[in-house]
């Protein structure tokens, strides 16, 4: 069998690029792209490691050595957090990748019947990898961006009534900037079973004109945001808040 080992070193440098340009989205490193090209090709110079006789335990820990240098060489070093965290992400990429290619691989070059699974003899083509492999990426960096994007306005909740406490989930709505005499307003879709003062709170929003019911609440703990005295508590009985119970105000990250 012929080996081609610049073929051999173009495929690892390609993988290993992708996998650190992934790795720098993801984790937004403001690095130069010559630092992650530098990086992939220390990493690509692994797969001469297979022309030596060495045991796979020593091949293991060579790569481990590789995957570290390869992120220091791409994202330099700040601290020991930092680092490790790029080598973490760095795995984890890996692992999507490396898990699409091996289904993939299952699905097209093997036939079950029943439980046993038969080799087809069809392996991946070259061309089949160096298409899909950036596809396969840029889905998973762009829905990782979303759910970061997303998880990122999730915050714990207390919110203090009299003598109780509402222990809740909110998330934070740069759309909701509603106030009422100079007060926050923040929003749920639980049920008003409180006998405080109810206030008719007018507002405007993208489905028009329209009238919360609202009670004011002794004040309100949004953990990593701060505490906020003296808040409208509205409540609508069509909010829709999927994974959380309030729908903070913008205004409470920006005091």
């Amino acid at each position: 069998m012929t080996i081609y080992v610049d073929g051999l070193l173009f495929l690892n440098f390609f993988f290993d690029f992708l996998l650190l340009l992934s790795v720098s989205v993801i984790l937004k490193r403001n690095v130069p792209l010559f630092r992650i090209i530098l990086g992939a090709f220390i990493g690509s110079l692994t797969i001469l490691i297979l022309f030596f006789k060495i045991t796979s335990f020593e091949l293991f820990l060579i790569k481990v050595y590789l995957s570290i240098i390869m992120c220091l060489i791409s994202f330099g070093f700040k601290d020991l957090k930092y680092t490790l965290k790029n080598i973490l992400f760095l795995y984890l990429v890996s692992i999507i990748l490396g898990g699409f290619l091996y289904m993939i691989n299952i699905e097209f070059g093997y036939k079950n019947e029943g439980l046993v699974f038969i080799n087809k003899g069809i392996s991946l083509n070259v061309i089949f990898l160096i298409i899909f492999s950036p596809i396969v990426l840029y889905i998973y960096v762009k829905e990782m961006k979303n759910y970061k994007a997303k998880i990122g306005n999730y915050y714990k909740v207390n919110i203090y009534i009299g003598k109780k406490v509402l222990n809740l989930n909110g998330y934070l709505d740069t759309g909701n900037t509603l106030k009422y005499k100079g007060r926050l307003v923040i929003l749920t879709n639980i049920k008003n079973s409180f006998k405080n003062k109810i206030y008719m709170i007018p507002y405007m929003g993208a489905s028009g004109y329209g009238v919360l019911e609202c009670i004011r609440v002794r004040k309100v703990e949004v953990l990593d945001l701060g505490v906020f005295e003296d808040v409208y508590l509205g409540f609508s009985k069509t909010l829709n808040l999927k994974e959380a119970d309030v729908l903070l105000n913008a205004f409470m990250r920006e005091e």
